[in-house]
């Protein structure tokens, strides 16, 4: 089971759709029970994430007790998402795990400051990758005790 006798939901916000199905694939074979929301850009994400537009119904689309975000993403950037996820109240309690390519020291630095909990840069290797995005996954949920989100 995930957190508080139910899923996990994960909410992913990535643009390619190799690294989406590479994720979706790592999270169906982890041991965690999870419900894997999957968006494509900035807006789609601060959409989804204040509950605006096509994702109003909360229990169609929950709040996430965990963001993986891409940095490069379409329309708003992944350092423009984080920051407006610190900004409000009830979004900073969410853990944001940046997932990215980016081996940029002022991506790292500038996302850290922005309130990401962890920086990870996506392995090439498809194994790889899959290992990383289950110890993600079991960091996250069988290790750290999270608050509960507002549902």
């Amino acid at each position: 089971m995930g957190v508080h006798g139910r899923p996990v939901i994960i909410l992913l916000v990535e643009d390619d759709q190799g690294d989406q199905e590479l994720t979706r694939r790592a999270m169906m074979h982890g041991k965690i029970k999870n419900d894997l929301h999957i968006v494509e850009n900035g807006e789609e994400a601060l959409d989804y994430l204040f509950g605006r537009g096509r994702y109003r119904d909360r229990e169609k689309y929950p709040l996430p007790d965990l963001i993986l975000l891409d940095l490069n993403i379409p329309r708003l950037d992944g350092k423009q998402v984080l920051k407006a996820v610190q900004a409000d109240p009830v979004l900073r309690r969410i853990p944001v795990v940046v997932l990215t390519t980016s081996y940029q020291e002022a991506d790292i630095q500038q996302a850290y400051e922005s309130g990401a909990k962890s920086y990870i840069v996506k392995p090439v290797d498809i194994d790889q990758f899959t290992r990383v995005v289950q110890a993600i996954e079991e960091y996250w949920f069988q290790i750290v005790v999270l608050p509960p989100v507002p549902r």
